[in-house]
């Protein structure tokens, strides 16, 4: 890594590792929330897809405008968003507990009260502007050259990885005092106002906006992108449109396989915490921990783990391997036991440590570097409509057969790997 990737690169993960911790904070005890102000598990999952929802419109159009503005100023903006739902967030604690029912054709009659609707309202004005993890994704691929990618894909892993740490053991610090919950969310918002000031003042633009102009060619997607200088050297910026993003090769596989996996992972982030407070009966506190030593055991995983497991196996190798690893630990799950849960908790960390990253990298190689942005964001919003589903579907699975939704899980993450040997055959005919 050169300096100057490198003054690029700690910013970022700075950014990452706040915003990470500010939403982990939350991640706890949010479940009781819901179910305090009369909800259930779906309506706890309906929480969960609305940012998603909302993040479907808002990602590819953010990850769009990062392409032709760069990415400093729409970070600004997706954070902005950001603290402005934790703001709502905080504001729905503070408001009187009214209570009324509300019929539905899919789900029946749901509890629902003006607390909850209040945070429905957060979490879409969060997702429309959450575009930033797409965008911070598109970032990194900028700076990162070939060699480094894997390596600093897994360090954003890691640095998401370290906030999920800290939350939980905050939030049970915080939330054990008089004020509860309100606590946490000031925690929370006060982070997402601090990462808005290290974008602001530590984080240099990493796209550079071109002087020069496209011209259309025909034959693949990179002579439709190439460049030309105009004599009289007059600034233009690129247009972009998003059906040029699947002109690029095997982009939308790679898409499938991102929505794959964002299903298979959400149906389980539905339906875990139910089934810790029903099934397991554990504690907020007992919930904090199991994040923790999830999160503890991955940032293993993606810092020397991944690091040495990359000298030995292709990144294409470490997707299969991990998502067979992955796709166990939903199997174990399906036992009402904590000691097995634990036991779930290092497969779930060693395959995702695995994959993810490596997967992440192989999709930034393919989006090249003019449409990194839009591959990025319209990733972004295949993993939204995968969360939608995911997490809607995660939450009325487990209503009706309880633990064994976590085979949904690893079914969809077993399809993953099963598809993932496709992408040994797209290395080889490179």
């Amino acid at each position: 890594m050169t300096g100057k990737e490198a003054i690029q690169l700690y910013p970022i993960l700075l950014v990452n590792f706040i915003g990470t911790l500010g939403f982990s904070i939350v991640l706890p005890f949010l479940v009781f929330l819901v179910r305090d102000f009369g909800g259930n598990a779906i309506v706890y999952g309906v929480l969960g897809a609305t940012y998603s929802a909302f993040q479907l419109i808002g990602a590819p159009l953010l990850g769009k405008w990062s392409d032709v503005y760069g990415r400093k100023k729409v970070l600004l903006l997706s954070n902005a968003g950001t603290l402005v739902g934790w703001i709502l967030f905080f504001i729905a604690l503070l408001l009187p507990d009214q209570r009324f029912s509300l019929d539905t054709l899919l789900f029946g009659t749901l509890t629902m009260s003006l607390p909850i609707l209040v945070l429905f309202l957060a979490r879409a004005i969060d997702g429309i502007t959450g575009g930033n993890i797409s965008v911070a994704n598109a970032y990194l691929a900028d700076i990162s050259s070939e060699k480094s990618r894997s390596g600093n894909f897994g360090k954003m892993a890691m640095s998401a990885n370290l906030g999920f740490i800290l939350g939980p053991a905050i939030a049970g610090i915080l939330g054990g005092t008089m004020l509860g919950s309100l606590l946490p969310i000031l925690a929370a918002l006060l982070f997402s106002m601090f990462t808005l000031i290290v974008i602001g003042f530590r984080l240099k633009e990493s796209k550079r906006l071109s002087t020069e102009i496209l011209i259309s060619e025909e034959g693949s997607i990179r002579k439709v992108f190439a460049q030309e200088c105009k004599p009289c050297y007059k600034v233009e910026k690129p247009k972009l449109k998003f059906q040029d993003v699947f002109k690029l090769k095997h982009i939308f596989y790679l898409l499938v396989l991102y929505f794959l996996i964002f299903l298979g992972f959400n149906i389980f982030y539905a339906s875990f915490p139910s089934h810790a407070v029903s099934d397991l009966k554990w504690s907020i506190t007992q919930l904090g921990i199991f994040y923790a030593i999830l999160s503890g055991i991955m940032v293993f995983i993606q810092g020397p783990v991944l690091s040495r497991a990359l000298r030995k196996f292709s990144e294409e190798k470490l997707v299969i391997i991990g998502s067979m690893i992955l796709g166990t630990n939903f199997i174990l799950l399906i036992v009402s036991n904590s000691y097995w849960v634990y036991a779930a908790v290092i497969l779930f960390a060693i395959g995702n440590g695995l994959m993810w990253p490596s997967f992440m990298s192989i999709l930034s190689k393919r989006a090249g570097s003019v449409l990194q942005g839009s591959v990025q964001g319209i990733a972004g919003s295949f993993g939204g409509l995968a969360s939608i589903v995911g997490l809607i579907l995660g939450g009325f699975l487990y209503i009706l057969i309880g633990p064994i939704t976590f085979l949904i899980s690893a079914g969809v993450i077993f399809v993953v790997f099963v598809m993932s040997f496709r992408l040994l055959k797209i290395k080889g005919s490179d």
